[in-house]
């Protein structure tokens, strides 16, 4: 007579949630944006934009975007036109960037990064700028350079408050 041994139960799958995913952020995100802005504008890491800058250049933004649909980071990319008779090229600007809290140390700002990245090389910019209070480690680690705002798009340069103190950098490919 052959007993059979009863099989142990096979360990449950491990339930693994789908990655957040990078995509263009819509007008209708704006509150979004502002919302995941506010606490960077409150430490001064970022400078306030109005809910209407939010919509009316949603184009210019990458957002990373969980799988429950909440935002938890975002990055906006500028293009500038190369300056006639100053030699410089087409550049653009990185501003705006952003993860939330509970995602910080988890790859998301890499992840942004690298979509900025390569959204950058994809528009053929010659150089992409940014400002930054922080630490700029990131940055640096993505091959940004420390440089000076007179190599920059002059619009952005104006722009920058000196106030700040802000590191600027550059990347070129």
């Amino acid at each position: 007579m052959t007993t059979a041994m009863p099989r142990p139960a096979a360990p449950p799958r491990a339930l693994v949630a789908p990655p957040p995913t990078v995509r263009t952020a819509r007008p209708e995100e704006a509150a979004a944006l502002v919302a995941l802005s506010r606490p960077f504008v409150r430490s001064g890491a970022l400078r306030e934009r109005p809910l209407s800058l939010y919509a009316a250049h949603a184009a210019d933004f990458l957002v990373l975007r969980a799988p429950g649909g909440t935002l938890d980071g975002c990055v906006g990319l500028r293009a500038y036109p190369a300056e006639p008779g100053e030699g410089r090229e087409r550049a653009g600007v990185v501003y705006n960037f952003c993860v939330a809290a509970h995602r910080q140390g988890s790859g998301a700002g890499a992840r942004l990064l690298r979509a900025v990245l390569a959204t950058a090389r994809a528009r053929s910019l010659d150089a992409l700028f940014t400002a930054t209070t922080g630490g700029a480690g990131l940055f640096l680690r993505y091959g940004f350079t420390p440089t000076t705002a007179h190599c920059a798009p002059r619009p952005w340069a104006e722009s920058l408050d000196p106030r700040r103190n802000a590191r600027i950098l550059v990347r070129t490919w």
